[in-house]
């Protein structure tokens, strides 16, 4: 780890960024610079200007995202702030353009006011085909998205919410394959209700799942509780049928399948022989999981997955967002609604045949080009059946 801490720091020296803007006009003659910049250039902003709509044909807004943060949750660095966060931003944006030949631009915003933060992203959205918020910590990221899609008449979307949660629906529904269970049926335990825990839990409620459990650092979400957070009292109404109360180690017990969106070394293997047979166990704190593959499996788990890449399963949103922007901008879509989240996951489900089903896989490589493809496509449909596409093309 030391070794490569070094050499990414060299690697990031040398690179000096990880993108560039490289012209697709020209202005190399007289008759080239008139065509790309004045005299010419008045005639698309003319156009522009009586139908707006035109600026997806006459610029690169077609295909162009915008990856923005505020720095407060870097990773699992937390709070650094914008700047310091830029690294990351660059980092998903060649994601962007090497998955889906998408041109992204980050862009990390100074402030830690909301309201500030919403009115700065909603005033230059225009210059983009969508927006994909990134690293905002909960629960401003709640109000951040809700404001935003109200504001924008662009898709925005929260990836370290809605990318991880349909990857670990798609993982989920394939381990229960796996191990004979239907999500319908199952007790689905979440430990971590933050951003990607309630977004998980909402999604695979979406998904058909009844039986979802929050759990926080001060133990169940379950009705009746109050809750300073507004998203945590939401979800205590639409979760927790049983009821369970107590700690993780209480609620866990007889449970189908527990994830984890917490912190390191939080499940013990004593948590995971509690749990009903053959259960599966997703540990997605990075870079140290909540309990290590091998002291799952020794313990019971039937199938394990994880953030990382040295292990099998690896949960990466590198499988999800490429594919997403992709659809939203060929169909030319206004929004990431709840079916178009749920055909991403069963496009990504679909990528398992039953034949290459194992213990050692139930999601498809990030490195697996089919994925971005698949993906996109079923985005697209989804957008379009939904009629959430701009009026320009319906």
């Amino acid at each position: 780890m030391d070794d490569l801490k070094k050499r990414a720091l060299a690697a990031h020296e040398k690179w000096r960024g990880k993108i560039r803007i490289e012209p697709v006009a020209r202005a190399t003659t007289p008759e080239e610079l008139s065509l790309a910049y004045t005299p010419g250039v008045a005639e698309p902003c003319l156009a522009i200007r009586d139908d707006p709509s035109l600026s997806y044909k006459l610029t690169r807004r077609w295909n162009t995202v915008a990856v923005i943060t505020d720095g407060t949750a870097i990773l699992g660095l937390g709070d650094i702030g914008g700047v310091a966060g830029m690294p990351v931003m660059e980092g998903k944006c060649l994601l962007f353009k090497e998955f889906a030949d998408i041109d992204a631009v980050p862009l990390c915003v100074g402030t830690r006011d909301t309201d500030e933060f919403v009115s700065t992203v909603a005033n230059i959205a225009d210059s983009f085909g969508g927006i994909n918020l990134e690293d905002i910590s909960a629960p401003r990221c709640f109000e951040i998205e809700r404001k935003l899609k109200a504001a924008c008449s662009v898709p925005v979307f929260h990836d370290d919410q809605h990318g991880t949660a349909i990857i670990v629906g798609a993982a989920l529904i394939n381990a229960f394959r796996l191990t004979g269970r239907r999500l319908s049926d199952s007790v689905v335990v979440i430990n971590g209700a933050g951003a990607a825990g309630c977004s998980i839990g909402r999604h695979l409620m979406d998904l058909g799942a009844k039986n979802v459990v929050f759990v926080d650092k001060s133990g169940a979400i379950v009705r009746g509780e109050a809750y300073e957070s507004p998203e945590h009292a939401a979800l205590s109404l639409i979760s927790n049928p049983e009821e369970r109360r107590g700690t993780l180690a209480e609620v866990i017990k007889g449970a189908d399948a527990v994830i984890g969106v917490s912190r390191p070394g939080l499940f013990t293997e004593d948590m995971i022989r509690s749990m009903a047979k053959d259960p599966v166990v997703f540990a997605l704190a990075n870079p140290t999981p909540e309990i290590m593959p091998d002291r799952a499996v020794a313990a019971g788990a039937a199938v394990v997955g994880t953030g990382r890449s040295d292990f099998k399963n690896q949960i990466n949103n590198v499988l999800a967002f490429p594919g997403i922007f992709r659809g939203v901008l060929d169909a030319g879509a206004t929004d990431v609604n709840a079916e178009m989240k749920k055909a991403a996951t069963s496009a990504l489900v679909s990528l398992v045949s039953d034949d290459e089903l194992s213990p050692d896989y139930v999601i498809p490589s990030a490195f697996d080009r089919r994925v971005v493809k698949r993906v996109a496509e079923a985005v697209a449909e989804a957008a379009r059946r939904t009629g959430a596409v701009r009026d320009a093309i319906r």
